[in-house]
């Protein structure tokens, strides 16, 4: 069990939110501003009162995902957080989308790695026929030779697309709302958040399940951030995946970095307390400002991306791997 505070009690505030949320009373946006707005001294108390929802709905277990990026730069959106949109200078190698033999290679790796989820990721507004067509040709062969689980990517998707997906062995789509409604055209102008809703609800109209989630550290507020928490509970949000801004030079943001291991952990409470059943991930930019207290991280959150992010390094599976070990949890497939 996790070491709480020792100057808290199961009778603190965090845990009689959890105790609440553990009843079927949902948090309120009020009660989850205040969280953010949490004091480093209660960190441990609230980590330990997530952990008691982690616990109940996933034990001590932990999903491995493991991305492609299967096109890369080339972007016309002017995602400000984005190195592969078409503001930013970032030296990323770009090119077309992967072949099916290169797709197939890496969910072989992906299955080395214990992932249960191969992710395949286009950069782009929104999917070509040619690379629709690539996808729906990739995905069968995946699934009868490694039995993955498949996350597709794709940008925005019109309904036709959705059941396409579906269609081909498609699990679950990712797209994510990455920030507030309120703060949205602050770090796009290109599309809006209504068109992400749009995309989410044509995805789970086509009986897919739904990966959405955000990037902390954009400069938004907590109201900013609790908005966000709110939309995925009420999209029923199967898998929520949480970046922590790698601020790439070339980029709009490359001079943001105002975020603490603390921040992050906070965030990570709030959207387990908001979205207790939701499948949790750390993704990008854990390494970065997390740090040390990565560890800590899985107290709350129940998922991890193993090896590199769309265009950053991550850390070398067998660290995770150990990092996992450690814990006492063990990776599921």
């Amino acid at each position: 069990m996790i070491i709480s505070n020792p100057n808290a009690s199961v009778d603190s505030k965090w845990h009689q939110l959890a105790a609440q949320v553990l009843d079927g009373v949902d948090v309120s946006f009020e009660q989850a501003e205040e969280i953010l707005a949490s004091s480093n001294d209660e960190l441990l108390d609230l980590v330990a009162a997530a952990f008691r929802l982690r616990q109940r709905y996933f034990a001590k277990t932990v999903q491995l995902y493991f991305l492609v990026n299967a096109k890369s730069g080339l972007c016309p959106e002017d995602c400000g957080y984005c190195s592969q949109s078409k503001i930013s200078n970032a030296p990323i190698e770009k090119y077309r989308m992967l072949s099916a033999e290169q797709l197939l290679d890496g969910a072989r790796i992906a299955a080395e790695r214990q992932s249960k989820t191969y992710c395949i990721v286009i950069s782009g507004r929104a999917p070509s026929e040619r690379e629709m067509m690539a996808v729906e040709t990739v995905v069968p062969r995946i699934k009868e030779e490694l039995g993955l689980k498949i996350c597709a990517c794709l940008g925005l998707l019109t309904p036709e697309h959705a059941a396409r997906l579906k269609s081909c062995g498609v699990d679950r789509v990712n797209h994510n709302l990455n920030t507030g409604e309120e703060h949205y055209a602050e770090i796009c102008s290109t599309h809006t958040y209504q068109d992400r809703l749009q995309t989410l609800n044509n995805v789970r109209e086509a009986g897919l399940e739904l990966c959405s989630g955000g990037i902390i550290g954009l400069g938004e507020s907590h109201r900013d951030l609790v908005s966000m928490a709110m939309d995925l509970r009420t999209l029923k949000t199967e898998s929520i995946p949480i970046n922590f801004l790698h601020a790439i030079e070339g980029t709009p943001l490359q001079n943001r970095n105002d975020l603490t291991p603390q921040d992050c952990l906070r965030a990570l409470c709030m959207m387990r307390f908001v979205n207790p059943s939701s499948e949790l991930r750390i993704a990008g930019g854990r390494e970065k400002h997390l740090r040390s207290l990565q560890p800590l991280g899985l107290y709350v959150a129940n998922s991890l991306f193993v090896g590199d992010y769309l265009t950053t390094k991550g850390q070398a599976p067998e660290a995770d791997y150990q990092m996992v070990k450690d814990l006492g949890f063990e990776v599921t497939m």
